[in-house]
């Protein structure tokens, strides 16, 4: 979830004091990793620390009326949700047409997979009957085809300082200069907006996994190498204000939405907020957060009454930065009792790395969700585990290049893969990365049934070539540019509980 703050305007002295607030726990984080290197160095921990690996997602999603158009009810919908048990688990987006879905944290279990569907069904149920109260309904997709440039007004942002403050210090640091999109697809779209509205274009399907110390930067690694094609096989976003772009336009929406950059001269240069990133890690994942504090301004100063080892400043700076992949620094408590003779108990703090993958689009399906967070667990943890080490045979540039010619054709591209050879992504799916994802799943354990039923998904839909962008494109060819159609036709498929590579056109 975003974290909240209480101001939106700010003075120098308040950067100021952030910097040094900022500053003061990035040293922290850096003794941290020594001690945690040392300790890796000490002990054969692998095992150990699979064992603490846990999982859980954020699913984004769009609150629209009976004609398939968004509606800014957001705010309402929070306040109806007091009287259930999900309250803390689903929060305000940057529109009013926008919610954030939370899963609670999972261990890696033999039924991991399942338990993650009966969460998000469970999740979405409750949702839905709010939205009934309150004469909506929910939508889980990468961009809202009825989406139109007047939806993103000012005035439908969401009541939060953070918001608030974000689209000023965006505007700030932009120095006046408004915000362009420049998508050139199928058709092209120009678009000019003062604000960071068209942030909220771009709903995700986030996945957070709780990566073993020892491997972190492997699995960091093979999460940007896998970004290719599991962005071309999720790919659910093939229109943007009526136009037909990318298979994933929300990549490139979401990257000129809030395109800021560097320090001064690279403010408008090749370091951006949002992006793929600059590089592998090479030693330590202390070197996403140290190029996060030389390389970005600092946004959002908001000076916390915290204690150092807290890291709300540098969360909050983090937070700020939206690699495709992201690294996060988080701790879980645990409550243990002073002495055998005391009832009384302390919280401990146990620090842990984690990755957020950002790639995937929301829906179009629970089971389509669930199986592509099947494919990236066991694919991921393959990958980073295997002895030839992949980023060693797969640049960096080329990564990225997979990446964005991936969203821009889906699944009927091709990439360069390890060692150099081209290959189209449905083959790179079905012969390579199936097989890896598999290996990877039993590795952590997974039940066999379960990974057969949703990797089987992936099989199919890649076999068929019908993600959600694909079954979009071939409605709109079939019965015309009817944004709002295409949205309710959507939609009712999606609550049919199907998977997309069944969805009729």
């Amino acid at each position: 979830m975003g974290q909240e703050i209480t101001h939106s305007h700010f003075k120098k002295s308040d950067f100021e004091r952030y910097r040094n607030k900022l500053d003061t726990e990035l040293d922290w984080v850096k003794k941290w990793f020594d001690k945690s290197n040392q300790e890796q160095i000490d002990s054969v921990s692998k095992h150990e620390n699979q064992s603490r690996m846990n999982i859980g997602f954020e699913m984004e999603i769009c609150l629209i009326d009976r004609n398939g158009e968004p509606v800014y009810l957001n705010e309402v919908f929070l306040q109806h949700l007091k009287k259930t048990p999900i309250l803390s688990q689903v929060s305000l987006e940057l529109a009013q047409f926008n919610l954030e879905l939370n899963s609670l944290v999972f261990k890696l279990t033999n039924r991991v997979l399942s338990d993650l569907e009966q969460e998000l069904e469970q999740l979405l149920s409750v949702c839905n009957e709010i939205a009934k109260e309150i004469d909506c309904t929910l939508i889980m997709i990468g961009t809202l085809p009825s989406l139109r440039e007047e939806h993103l007004k000012l005035v439908n942002m969401s009541p939060m300082t953070r918001y608030k403050a974000l689209n000023e210090q965006v505007l700030r640091s932009r120095k006046g200069r408004a915000i362009e999109l420049d998508i050139q697809g199928s058709e092209t779209l120009k678009s000019v907006h003062q604000d960071v509205m068209l942030e909220s274009v771009a709903t995700s399907f986030q996945l957070h996994l709780q990566m073993p110390f020892s491997r972190s930067v492997r699995y960091y690694n093979a999460a940007i190498i896998l970004s290719a094609p599991i962005v071309a096989l999720s790919a659910n976003s093939p229109f943007l204000f009526g136009k037909a772009l990318w298979c994933e336009t929300r990549i490139p929406a979401f990257e000129q939405a809030v395109s800021v950059g560097g320090f001064d001269g690279a403010m408008f240069g090749p370091i951006k907020r949002v992006g793929f990133g600059s590089g592998y890690a090479q030693n330590s994942l202390l070197e996403c957060f140290e190029e996060n504090n030389e390389h970005y301004p600092i946004l959002l100063p908001e000076v916390f009454d915290s204690a150092v080892e807290d890291l709300a400043h540098l969360s909050l700076h983090n937070g700020t930065v939206w690699r495709w992949n992201r690294p996060l620094i988080a701790y879980t408590k645990h409550s243990e009792e002073k002495n055998s003779q005391e009832k009384n108990s302390h919280s401990k703090r146990e620090y842990h790395v984690r990755l957020e993958h950002r790639v995937i689009p929301a829906g179009p399906s629970i089971v389509d969700s669930i199986a592509n967070a099947a494919f990236f667990y066991g694919a991921v943890t393959a990958l980073a585990n295997q002895y030839e080490i992949p980023e060693k045979q797969l640049s960096f540039v080329q990564a990225k290049e997979n990446f964005y010619l991936s969203a821009k054709h889906g699944l009927k591209g091709k990439v360069i893969w390890l060692a150099g050879q081209s290959i189209p992504l449905k083959a790179l799916i079905l012969d390579h990365l199936l097989p890896m994802a598999k290996d990877g799943l039993s590795q952590l354990g997974i039940e066999r049934l379960d990974i057969d039923y949703y990797l089987g998904i992936i099989e199919q839909r890649t076999k068929s070539g019908q993600n959600g962008a694909d079954w979009q494109r071939r409605y709109v060819e079939m019965h015309g540019k009817d944004m709002q159609a295409l949205t309710l036709a959507y939609q009712k498929n999606q609550q049919s509980g199907r998977p997309v590579h069944e969805w009729p056109v």
